[in-house]
């Protein structure tokens, strides 16, 4: 414990550290499922700054994988500024924390006619969201800077076929992986032509 005088003690942050926040996953998602998953994410997120400055302000819409399993994955997403990712599910348990910058989510829910919009929040720096694994939710990054979230999945993400939704019909597609990282590449494209406009 550190001080700055004798009537003050301040107890000292640790440092975030990568493997062992692997590893602390790890053991709470094979001990106690996705809600002590959740505990150790919103213990990091904390101090949203120690995490920043361990895995580095993002520079392009990407994944940034820590962990890939058949049950389980932990990556952290980079959103350039003012993406957007359309309506999508998971098709399993997810968290979703800040780290820098700021995600606002639209939430929708199957109805007659496809889908429907029923709610949205912010999350901001340090905040957590809980996505059950009927979830379906849209993505906007509203800052002219980016945002990096750690993103924690039920699941292997790469490997489940999912959803996707057109942004304008909102008729139903076919998704997965590739189809995730194809957004992301037309995101960086679209995002480096404009700087160099």
């Amino acid at each position: 414990m550190e001080t700055t005088d004798d009537r003050k003690p301040r107890t000292r942050q640790r440092a975030f550290d990568r493997d062992r926040f692997v590893e602390d996953c790890v053991r709470a998602h094979r001990a106690q499922g996705m809600e002590a998953v959740g505990e150790v994410l919103a213990a990091e997120l904390k101090d949203h700054h120690a995490v920043l400055r361990a895995l580095g302000g993002p520079t392009k819409a990407g994944l940034d994988v820590m962990y890939s399993s058949p049950d389980f994955t932990i990556f952290a997403a980079h959103w350039t500024p003012q993406m957007n990712l359309l309506p999508h599910d998971h098709m399993m348990k997810a968290l979703i924390g800040i780290y820098t910058g700021r995600e606002d989510n639209i939430l929708w829910r199957r109805s007659d006619d496809g889908i429907e919009a029923y709610e949205a929040n912010c999350l901001f720096e340090g905040d957590i969201a809980y996505l059950p694994s009927n979830a379906i939710h849209s993505v906007t990054n509203p800052l002219q800077r980016f945002t990096g979230g750690i993103h924690i999945y039920d699941g292997d993400f790469f490997e489940t076929e999912r959803h996707q939704w057109d942004p304008e019909t909102l008729a139903e597609e076919p998704s997965d992986g590739d189809a995730i990282k194809a957004m992301f590449a037309q995101e960086n494209e679209r995002h480096f032509a404009r700087r160099e406009s």
